[in-house]
């Protein structure tokens, strides 16, 4: 299964991971010979006080608190990593199986023997899970489906790591027939007719305080929602890959690089349930859009305010550089540009191999 499968690739390009952790050993050499340094200096003075005091001024004590000082040490602090935010260094999510490990690579500045963590829902701030020492394994993530912040304790000290968030996504075994917790999904083929079609890992769930999240610096998960007549069913339940995540981002940061730095995308039509893609014209039966790792977007690559075909060439450039330097991230590529629409769009995928057409 390619989809989610693919999510551990984000981490391998460093060594850092969340663990073994990152330590500067060198920092701490250099701690203690600054301190022997400082020790050494205030002996010193000590010494020039006691021979040379004029009996009217009171007897001082030179670094009276530099012990106090020295021996206050820094709580540790922990940050993602560069490769925490995939290729592009813009994909501000992560996801994973309910109770399963998850890849999140961070760096600890400091001691990390005390440190611990836990999981805080995005949703009510609410705390879940049970403390669990920050070591070798893994986070495991919690049981429950939803959008977590990893929290790092060290005593009575809560650190909030803000990004990425992880989503615990609803495992695709859990859809009873074309459904799953009232929400319409439909079947796919994978369903009705097995052989070599697949289907998705899982479903994220959606509820409405959600829809502004950032799914990456561009994207949010609203972009993602099928636009079907169940507008006021909730949950919903989207598909999202990650690497279309990643190549979007790349995309919009090789035109920004190129043409119009200050860039905005217009997602048309990210997941589309398969019970919805049934009724979509021209859609093709077993439509990217149904697996998450499609989009149709628009964007003003030039920045002149519209949409035209000079847009459309300057994406299609980008997206044949993008699969050039990534090749794991290659896909479909369609542009449509008939009067049926008001304005060009483009279709972008991560299917896996190369195609190219024009509707």
């Amino acid at each position: 299964m390619r989809r989610l499968a693919t999510l551990s690739r984000f981490a391998r390009a460093r060594s850092v991971r969340l663990v073994p952790l990152v330590m500067s050993t060198r920092q701490s050499r250099n701690a203690r010979s600054g301190v022997g340094a400082l020790l050494l200096v205030g002996s010193a003075a000590v010494g020039v006080v006691q021979f040379y005091r004029p009996e009217t001024q009171p007897p001082s004590v030179p670094f009276a608190h530099l012990s106090a000082a020295l021996a206050a040490e820094a709580p540790p602090t922990a940050t993602p990593t560069p490769d925490a935010f995939g290729r592009s260094g813009e994909v501000k999510v992560r996801f994973a199986r309910p109770g399963a490990g998850i890849e999140f690579p961070l760096a600890v500045e400091g001691s990390a023997e005390a440190l611990s963590y836990q999981w805080v829902s995005v949703v009510d701030s609410a705390v879940v899970g049970p403390v669990l020492p920050l070591n070798a394994a893994f986070p495991i993530v919690p049981e429950q489906p939803g959008f977590y912040h990893l929290s790092v304790l060290h005593g009575e000290r809560r650190q909030i790591v803000a990004e990425p968030t992880v989503a615990v996504i609803v495992p695709f075994e859990r859809k009873l027939g074309q459904w799953l917790n009232g929400y319409r999904i439909g079947e796919y083929l994978a369903e009705r007719i097995g052989g070599k079609h697949e289907r998705p890992e899982g479903f994220i769930e959606v509820r409405p305080e959600l829809l502004g999240l950032s799914l990456s610096r561009h994207i949010k998960l609203a972009d993602f929602v099928t636009h079907d007549e169940q507008i006021n069913v909730w949950p919903k339940y989207v598909v999202v890959d990650p690497l279309l995540l990643d190549k979007l981002e790349l995309v919009l940061t090789d035109i920004g690089e190129r043409a119009h730095a200050d860039l905005s995308v217009d997602v048309h039509s990210g997941f589309r349930a398969p019970a919805h893609n049934r009724g979509v014209r021209r859609a093709a039966r077993d439509s990217r859009h149904q697996y998450g790792d499609a989009a149709d977007v628009q964007i003003d690559a030039n920045g002149d305010g519209r949409i035209d075909m000079t847009d459309e060439l300057l994406v299609m450039l980008a997206v044949e550089r993008v699969e050039d330097a990534h090749p794991d991230l290659v896909g479909g590529l369609g542009m449509y540009t008939s009067r049926r629409y008001r304005t060009p769009y483009l279709h972008i995928d991560t299917r896996g191999k190369r195609s190219r057409w024009h509707g």
